[in-house]
């Protein structure tokens, strides 16, 4: 018999990238956030990509952690969420495989686990003169339950807690590059 060795941290293995494709035009389902970020694209996106500190950065975020790695910095990620609703939160859960281009740059998920499986998203940067606009796209079809799913997926699941979610993320994430821009730029951040 022979013994197999296992990792004691598979998150390190490396697996080949996610090819994710085009974002699709063609969903029922169409989530767009987006901001005017007063900071350089490279330091939104560095901290827009580095998922496992979004809970550090993020009160909303319960926690994120890969499963396992890819080359491009991506990897499967499983990320668990509450949408606040006033004092109480609804705790959400998905898993996405994750996907990075530096060049372009952008970060996209696909949505392989939870409510939410088939789900697409892109975060994307684009450099403007007052900083980056960063934009968030969600794609999707609803889920698969019979005939209430695709209504779920526009009236409530995308308006209510993607929407809801993304928004906290964008802006959070939005606060810490722009706080650092400005404690890079020698001025004490507030």
């Amino acid at each position: 018999m022979t013994a197999m060795a296992t990792s004691s941290t598979p998150h390190l293995d490396m697996h080949a990238n996610y090819d994710l494709g085009p974002l699709s035009s063609n969903r029922l389902m169409t989530t767009v956030d987006q901001a005017i970020v007063r900071a350089p694209v490279r330091r939104i996106f560095e901290i827009a990509r580095d998922v496992e500190r979004w809970p550090a950065y993020l009160s909303h975020y319960r926690f994120v952690r890969f499963r396992h790695r890819t080359p491009d910095g991506g990897g499967l990620v499983e990320m668990a969420a509450n949408r606040p609703f006033g004092l109480f939160g609804w705790p959400t859960w998905w898993l996405s495989e994750m996907a990075v281009n530096e060049d372009v740059p952008w970060v996209r998920f696909r949505h392989v686990g939870g409510v939410t499986t088939r789900m697409d998203v892109e975060w994307s940067f684009t450099k403007l003169s007052e900083g980056t606009r960063v934009r968030i796209i969600h794609v999707w079809n609803g889920p698969t339950w019979p005939f209430i799913g695709p209504l779920a997926a526009t009236q409530i699941i995308g308006p209510v807690f993607v929407h809801g979610i993304a928004a906290r993320t964008l802006a959070g994430l939005a606060r810490v590059a722009e706080q650092a821009s400005v404690s890079q730029r020698g001025v004490v951040a507030r």
